[in-house]
């Protein structure tokens, strides 16, 4: 793996072998990549006899679709994650402010004297820890925590490969965006004993009835703008509360897929009602546009092809901060 800093698998390694209380960490909101990492590690380190604790700012539950990866029972609220560790895990966390709620729990950890281990594949890491294994070539964090537990001597069983195959299938949007050291990693997995197509239906293809309802009322929202994102196209679309009340977080995280497939944009953008006048935004990218650049001019980050920030303002406001982004984004390739 190459990047723009060394990865410091020995020492690591050694923090997570010494440690007999740990606490792991994704970002809010967390995905199959940032919470089967978080999982996966937690149960390696379980087995070994740590005392360990997964969480996440918000929301106050396990999202239904991912609640299937954690065997052991490790997840716990984040009112219940103490307010230091002395070792602290972030995973798929580019900044503390991802953290929400926990963010506080570096400062507070690296103030007690504890270590901050940060394991992620965003270009946009701040590298707040003492500790790093950031690689923004790898396709997903879970790629990272596999090559970790190699180093650890970690024997893979079926529910550690049942989360890191989890988050490989979805941050490589079905292993299309996946190098061929991906695929011999996912082979690892399945060797294991991973189920692929029953972890594909529980985590990806399996909604309730209201998501066709509220995907019918957000698509009536969708608009073709052919002249922005540089003359490459721009299809957007947008959530609004009283919308997105009607079914789970991952019917709406599910929106930008379908937009995405709109031949004549290169760029798809979905705008979500977090609250009155905050809208959380997810960019999706085919090839041509930098959507992290955008989205970090916008606050936020993420990758070059799946980005997202959140902004401030009306609908309309907020499209138009998209499209100025869009416009100053560098160009791929």
């Amino acid at each position: 793996m190459s990047t723009s800093a060394p990865l410091d698998f020995a020492h690591a390694t050694g923090l997570l072998r010494e440690a007999n209380d740990v606490t792991l960490l994704a970002h809010v909101r967390p995905d199959a990549d940032a919470l089967g990492s978080a999982l996966a590690l937690g149960r390696a380190l379980h087995l070994r006899g740590a005392t360990v604790r997964v969480s996440f700012g918000e929301p106050a539950e396990v999202p239904e679709s991912l609640r299937g990866l954690d065997v052991d029972g490790l997840f716990v609220t984040a009112d219940e994650v103490p307010p230091s560790a002395g070792l602290l895990v972030c995973l798929d966390t580019p900044s503390p402010a991802r953290l929400g709620k926990l963010a506080d729990r570096v400062e507070a950890t690296r103030a007690a004297g504890g270590e901050v281990l940060v394991v992620d594949h965003h270009a946009s890491n701040l590298r707040y820890g003492s500790v790093h294994l950031v690689d923004d070539t790898a396709e997903a964090t879970a790629v990272l925590v596999l090559a970790l537990l190699d180093e650890m001597g970690v024997a893979l069983d079926e529910p550690i490969a049942r989360c890191l195959y989890a988050g490989l299938v979805t941050d490589t949007g079905g292993f299309r965006r996946a190098r061929p050291s991906t695929h011999h990693a996912a082979a690892r997995l399945l060797e294991a004993g991973v189920d692929p197509d029953r972890l594909a239906r529980e985590i990806v293809d399996d909604h309730p009835f209201a998501w066709l309802p509220m995907l019918s009322a957000v698509l009536a929202t969708a608009r073709l703008e052919p002249e922005a994102a540089q003359g490459f196209g721009l299809v957007h679309a947008v959530v609004t509360a009283d919308v997105a009340a009607t079914v789970r977080l991952e019917e709406i995280e599910s929106v930008v897929d379908v937009i995405r497939s709109t031949r004549e944009a290169e760029v798809a953008v979905v705008l979500k009602e977090q609250a009155p006048g905050e809208w959380s935004v997810s960019f999706r990218a085919i090839g041509k546009i930098d959507v992290s650049r955008a989205a970090r001019g916008l606050g936020g980050g993420g990758h070059r092809l799946a980005a997202g920030c959140t902004i401030h303002g009306t609908a309309e406001e907020g499209l138009d901060m998209v499209r100025r982004a869009l416009d100053e984004a560098p160009l791929l390739g």
